[in-house]
């Protein structure tokens, strides 16, 4: 497993996104900021998702399979010899692009997290193909429907409505089952990467938490989780329901301020393409 906390030595990837006023906030905590500086942080969290999305939909891995003779084109392309080969046409294969899964606790300890980051799963979810979007707490819900708009504000006032449980406590285990259960067999293959954001704070099976991770990372690609606690230099994943889950991960990622979503953003160009 990767674990990635805040480092702003590297270059950012996607380029200047903020000015200035939102600058200034990146580094803010989103559990601190006040009401006035939201408004610009969810703008600024918004164009960071449209930007990544672009990036990774541009993106191609060289393939040493990928120019390969296209039969079709090139007979018609040498009809006009009288049937004899003499162009060959080719044509280069795509990569099928990556599944990317959304898993977000919306449950009362992420109450102050979950708004900012439901924020940026729109964005990335109305730019990229791909996306499947789900909320949890006691319970699971598929909200990629309801935030297939570009009306962020009422689609999120819809998704606290009828997400069950919303700021309520929290059940990952129950919410992984239902996920395993009746969604991942038609979405999630070995090409799927999921990324799970919560705080790890397990109210229910610790049990069952174990076996739906463990069945949940048999089927994809990847496996990220964002924890809004990493951001605290001192935090230890001491929460049974964390220390439970950590073996599964491929990468432990921070997501509480926006210079942490910039760290997800380089992971995702390297896994998702």
């Amino acid at each position: 497993m990767t674990l990635i906390s805040d480092d702003t030595s590297r270059p950012d990837p996607l380029g200047s996104f903020a000015y200035s006023p939102v600058e200034v906030l990146s580094k803010k905590d989103f559990g601190q900021m006040k009401f006035e500086d939201s408004a610009a942080i969810r703008r600024a969290i918004l164009l960071l998702a449209r930007k990544m999305a672009t990036r990774i939909g541009r993106r191609r891995k060289p393939d040493g399979k990928a120019e390969e003779i296209d039969l079709r084109r090139t007979m018609r392309r040498n009809l006009k010899y009288g049937g004899d080969i003499i162009e060959f046409q080719s044509r280069r294969r795509r990569l099928k692009k990556a599944h990317i899964v959304l898993l977000c606790d919306v449950s009362g300890s992420m109450e102050c997290y979950s708004r900012f980051l439901i924020q940026f799963m729109f964005g990335l979810q109305n730019e990229l193909w791909g996306v499947d979007t789900f909320v949890f707490s006691t319970s699971l819900s598929r909200i990629t429907s309801l935030i297939r708009t570009k009306a962020i504000a009422a689609a999120l006032e819809k998704v606290s409505q009828q997400a069950l449980g919303w700021s309520g406590g929290t059940n990952i285990g129950r919410s992984l089952q239902i996920f395993n259960h009746d969604f991942a067999p038609a979405l999630v293959d070995h090409r799927t990467i999921i990324i799970v954001i919560s705080d790890g704070w397990e109210c229910g099976d610790l049990n069952l938490l174990e076996q739906e991770m463990k069945m949940l990372r048999r089927r994809c690609s990847k496996m990220l989780w964002l924890n809004p606690l990493l951001g605290d230099k001192n935090y230890e994943p001491l929460c049974k329901g964390m220390q439970i889950v950590l073996p599964y991960l491929d990468y432990f990622l921070p997501a509480h301020n926006v210079e942490s979503l910039l760290s997800l953003a380089r992971t995702l160009e390297q896994v998702a393409t």
